[in-house]
């Protein structure tokens, strides 16, 4: 048996190999390219015997996010065994293994490999394409969420100062017919000397008739005598904002077909459960890949960071402890979105949603105990491949 530790970089890696005996048998660094990753698989061949393959070759290197993924795709597509490494794992070991402060990547792959060495836990198992063409969709989504909630920001901000009364009269300044409203008249001046009918066919046009004439005629008695500043330049910022949301908005649309696709391609059991859609499912699904690489629902709600943690000193014991917060933070955000629609879809949730209410437990505490019953489900329809049955009260 061979041990192979990888310490990854941006552009070049460095690659510690070690016998059974902890003996290093090669040290040497190979560039990110195809070039660099043949000759990593050269030198693993020429410490192997050749009746034997890979078989005998485990091969170690930490989550360092996109650095790795065309390196472990590679190693897998070979047939060989990886184990992903956590990093604050590794931190907090190499820390623990000396007291000198020394860290360099020749050091960090020899200490990869000698986690390898002594680790008896089972490597990391091959997640399938269509779950890591999700995860990617699924994360470039988050994004994009982000960035659409920023402009929704700056929106509300340059409504503030050009027409603040706005917001009194309308559900929420960012919704379809106010930004219609404001593309077209992006201040206040600029609406109160619109044309009445067009300044109506705005709103019923936007708002699906929910707003009419009674409505553009309030907004527009404000406009007159309203406080906002009449500044051209931040009419202008306005309107810019208005046409990235709406472009943006248009993209995260796209994104949501293409996340559907695959959801539906996978037509996996999560789907099944009450409250969770396509795109939830899909950040659930894809966050946690190969569901056989966790043994149990407590290592899944691990790896959510949603399991509680425990400090004791002597005869005391902490009472109330907060969550870990280690692990994904897209699953640990999807299972506490879950968690809230799952308790108003199904009875069984919401009657366990209620009970952890009634003992005076905040509304995110109750949710964190809905995702970890949640936890368990999911980890049950996963592993059984069984779609969800609701019980009976």
């Amino acid at each position: 048996m061979i041990y192979v530790g990888i310490d990854v970089a941006k552009d070049k890696h460095d690659c510690c190999i070690l016998n059974e005996s902890g003996e290093q048998l090669s040290h040497f660094v190979f560039r990110n390219n195809r070039q660099g990753f043949e000759l990593l698989i050269e030198n693993i061949r020429s410490h192997t015997k050749l009746d034997e393959g890979f078989e005998n070759v485990r091969i170690g290197l930490e989550s360092t996010g996109h650095y790795s993924i065309n390196l472990t795709n590679y190693l897998l597509q070979k047939h060989l065994s990886v184990k992903i490494f956590n990093p604050l794992q590794v931190q907090m070991l190499r820390k623990a293994s000396s007291l000198r402060k020394t860290k360099t990547d020749k050091s960090d792959s020899r200490f990869l490999a000698s986690l390898l060495l002594s680790d008896k836990s089972k490597s990391y198992s091959q997640t399938v394409l269509p779950i890591l063409e999700l995860k990617t969709l699924t994360r470039n989504r988050q994004r994009l969420i982000s960035m659409r909630s920023k402009l929704k920001i700056s929106i509300s901000r340059l409504v503030t100062v050009l027409f603040p009364e706005l917001p009194d009269v309308v559900w929420a300044v960012t919704q379809k017919s106010s930004l219609a409203l404001l593309l077209e008249y992006p201040t206040a001046n600029s609406i109160a000397t619109a044309h009445l009918t067009k300044l109506t066919n705005v709103l019923i046009d936007n708002s699906h008739g929910k707003y009419g004439k009674s409505k553009a005629i309030e907004i527009r008695k404000l406009a007159k005598d309203s406080i906002g500043a009449n500044s051209v330049a931040m009419g202008f910022e306005l309107q810019q904002n208005i046409r990235l949301l709406q472009n943006l908005q248009s993209e995260i649309d796209l994104l949501d077909k293409e996340i559907k696709s695959i959801m539906l391609e996978l037509n996996s059991p999560i789907l099944s459960i009450p409250g969770i859609g396509f795109t939830l499912g899909g950040i659930i699904l894809s966050e946690i890949g190969n569901i056989e690489n966790f043994n149990s629902p407590s290592k899944l709600l691990a790896f959510g960071g949603l399991e509680p943690s425990t400090y004791e000193s002597g005869k005391f014991t902490a009472a109330k402890t907060p969550m870990v917060k280690r692990g994904s933070t897209y699953l640990r955000w999807a299972l506490l979105q879950a968690a809230r629609l799952v308790a108003m879809k199904d009875e069984t949730f919401g009657q366990y949603y209620c009970k952890k209410s009634d003992e005076g437990k905040h509304h995110f505490v109750v949710l964190s105990h809905v995702a970890k019953k949640l936890v368990r489900v999911i980890f049950s329809l996963l592993k059984n491949n069984q779609v969800f049955i609701p019980q009976s009260a």
